[in-house]
């Protein structure tokens, strides 16, 4: 398990193990793909020191994969949680438990979850990981020992990926689409074809204020059926805040047709558009919609 930054997040777990000075619930926050879950499972290798996936004491619960993304923690799985920690560990000093998407839970599924909280079990560590803890009751923050995370150094994604055999082109692009988070850049090397998909949805982009509002229509109907719509979302969000730093350090750029102002409200329309279609039940579609008017 390779862990790319985060090395005083890394110190200052490893002293609260060394000092047995262990909380009852740890709350990992900070953007997707920063590596959250990575050093959570590294957290877990530490007190269960077995493959993960069939160890007795070790409890994961992910929200459901639906079409559109991931779907809600439902009280269900809480329960069943609940009723796990009730037990003695098997193997292992404790139980360990990882909840990710934390902010995914339902109003129901936190209240449960809390009951939990609140009579905590001696021999349990449970680790909450959430990009939204503003999402996740008060009370559930206050009894939490939060850990953020940050995007990594440019150097270090860059040095991870030229040990991948990275290099030229490819590697100061991934370097740069990265944006500090370490899981972008390693999505792109397991599945290589996401670069020229990533190539193909940023010329639909460039082209967008030139076609009319029909089918800027048709495009979003289009892009509202497919399965990695919040990866395209994250890519042209990417590209547009280049678009803006290059305009706002040079002034005019080459076939500029957005003026600073435009771009800053486009960005601020796509960072909503992946916020809503992450976090809501809201219609894919009629969210894309109100972006392509944007254009």
């Amino acid at each position: 398990m390779e862990i790319i930054g985060h090395q005083s997040q890394i110190r200052f777990l490893e002293k609260m193990v060394k000092q047995k000075r262990i909380p009852h619930a740890l709350l990992f926050s900070g953007q997707e793909k920063l590596g959250k879950k990575t050093i959570a499972l590294e957290v877990a290798f530490w007190f269960l020191g077995e493959n993960l996936e069939r160890h007795p004491d070790f409890i994961l619960i992910e929200p459901p994969q639906e079409k559109k993304g991931p779907g809600q923690i439902q009280i269900d799985q809480i329960r069943e949680l609940a009723w796990r920690l009730s037990l003695k560990p098997i193997k292992a000093p404790l139980m360990l438990a990882i909840i990710d998407g934390a902010h995914l839970m339902t109003k129901e599924a936190q209240n449960c979850f809390l009951k939990t909280l609140e009579e905590p079990k001696t021999n349990s560590l449970l680790i909450l990981i959430t990009e939204h803890p503003g999402f996740l009751l008060p009370t559930i923050l206050s009894r939490c020992e939060q850990v953020k995370f940050y995007p990594v150094q440019k150097e270090e994604i860059s040095n991870f990926l030229k040990k991948k055999g990275v290099s030229g082109e490819d590697l100061k692009t991934l370097t740069e689409i990265s944006l500090g988070r370490p899981g972008v850049a390693i999505s792109f090397l397991k599945n290589p074809k996401k670069m020229k998909e990533r190539e193909i949805w940023i010329k639909e982009l460039i082209r967008l204020h030139k076609i009319s509002i029909p089918e800027r229509f048709q495009l979003a109907k289009i892009l509202s059926k497919t399965e990695n719509l919040k990866e395209i979302l994250e890519n042209w969000l990417v590209y547009f805040r280049f678009y803006l730093i290059k305009k706002s350090l040079v002034g005019e750029v080459q076939d500029s047709y957005y003026s600073l102002s435009r771009l800053k409200k486009i960005i601020e329309q796509i960072q909503e558009t992946i916020f809503f279609i992450s976090t809501t039940n809201v219609n894919p579609r009629l969210a894309l919609e109100l972006l392509m008017l944007k254009f």
